[in-house]
């Protein structure tokens, strides 16, 4: 029986310590031009001493005008000598209990809040369907703007590794530029980046190729990948299946499952835009917790790569099971570990179960549910009860501590608050 303590050794030749990571989730601490901070530090430093194998960054993006949000750190060409030296001290925080850090390397694409970016570029102009007018209309990009963002890819991986992260994983999931260009419904593109599979996946494999021949042999590298978009017309589960394949033959050493965008936000369990898309994949009892670990089962009978399933898991036993049953060589964590941020150390001494705090985080009373048949109510609500979230790793960055009593609105009020003003400063 595979056990969450079990180390991993990867293709590349690195070893994980053991079965658990921290998965990426933005934390919107850097300065408003993009640079690592003490906070970024201090949360680090925390979530390392928590007992996970892998950290895995929040976004960070290649280029300064298409954050994820405010606060995102930015790797857009070779870092000076302040850049190198910050991400130098957050590296050394984030693997100081000797577990590994690996950076996120991102690009919103339409995801681009309107707030950073009205005119975003992306795969091609189709916009991002969510009521409230907080995405600007997307503008295709051209084919040496393309070639540009691959090379960027590969500068800040390398830049990254120079300053001590141990790994790098290409965000190509929920939607952000990867995701746009992978999905039939949102490329529309009709030159070598569109159309057929293997074009629309050529952006993600190019990308793959120039990390690779910056990093070297034996510095791992993930991708992060939807199983399904879980939209009509959208990535599904045999084109996600394919991917992985050519994934494992450019030499990728592990492979994160995913799911869901911002109109379909299935990696949070939030209910969507539209009717969730079925895909053809056989269920098993895990599933009922963890929202991708049948995808994952079904790609493991197809390749060896190892994969990491990331969404929902919170019982030790759900996760032993996934690893037994061949679905997971790696477990990922995410909202847990912004309160309880020991949590897997918790887990790999016996602990049972993580909390769910997601269940206590609805900006709406029960007794007022029935407005989010409004499409815009709904919209504003799921992203409400992530603000949550985003305050506790912002009072764990800036105090060492969390508030579990923490008001959804005000956090909500908040973080809306603190975007506006990085973004008045970042144009001061």
């Amino acid at each position: 029986m595979v056990k969450l303590s079990d180390p991993l050794v990867l293709p590349c030749g690195a070893t994980l310590p053991n079965r658990i990571a921290k998965g990426a989730m933005t934390e919107g601490l850097a300065t408003p031009d993009g640079r690592p901070t003490p906070e970024l530090e201090r949360l680090y430093g925390i979530w390392a001493d928590g007992g996970s194998g892998i950290l895995l960054t929040g976004n960070i993006i290649v280029d300064k005008d298409h954050l994820e949000r405010p606060g995102n750190v930015v790797i857009d060409r070779e870092p000076d000598e302040d850049m190198a030296r910050r991400l130098a001290a957050w590296a050394k925080a984030g693997t100081r209990a000797g577990n590994h850090l690996w950076a996120q390397i991102s690009h919103g694409g339409r995801q681009t809040p309107k707030l950073v970016n009205s005119e975003p570029k992306s795969s091609s102009d189709v916009p991002l369907a969510l009521p409230g007018g907080q995405f600007g209309q997307p503008i295709p990009l051209m084919t040496d703007e393309i070639a540009d963002l691959v090379v960027r890819w590969a500068v800040a991986a390398k830049a990254c590794r120079d300053a001590g992260f141990t790994g790098v994983q290409v965000h190509g999931a929920h939607g952000y530029l990867v995701s746009q260009f992978l999905s039939p419904r949102v490329n529309k593109r009709t030159d070598e980046y569109g159309g057929s599979l293997e074009n629309r996946a050529r952006f993600l494999l190019e990308i793959v190729a120039a990390v690779r021949a910056a990093v070297g042999p034996d510095f791992p590298i993930s991708v992060k990948l939807n199983s399904a978009d879980f939209q009509k017309g959208g990535f599904a589960f045999e084109d996600s299946l394919q991917v992985v394949q050519w994934l494992e033959a450019a030499s990728v050493d592990l492979i994160e499952i995913s799911g869901g965008t911002y109109e379909q936000p299935k990696l949070m369990g939030i209910e969507g835009m539209e009717d969730e898309e079925a895909q053809n994949v056989a269920p098993s009892t895990a599933a009922r917790e963890a929202y991708f670990v049948d995808f994952a089962k079904a790609m493991q009978d197809a390749v060896s790569v190892p994969l990491m399933v990331t969404g929902g898991f919170r019982t030790r036993t759900a996760m032993e099971q996934a690893l037994d049953m061949g679905a997971a060589d790696v477990i990922g964590l995410g909202r847990p570990l912004c309160v309880q941020t020991d949590g897997p150390k918790q887990l790999l001494a016996g602990a049972e179960e993580l909390p769910r705090y997601e269940n206590q985080v609805d900006l709406l009373p029960g007794w007022l549910g029935f407005l989010k048949r409004f499409q815009v109510i709904k919209a504003v609500s799921g992203f409400a009860g992530i603000y949550w979230f985003y305050q506790q790793l912002w009072l764990l960055g800036h105090e060492g501590r969390t508030d579990e009593g923490f008001s959804v609105m005000r956090a909500f009020r908040l973080v809306e608050a603190r975007n506006k003003r990085i973004m008045a400063q970042r144009g001061a």
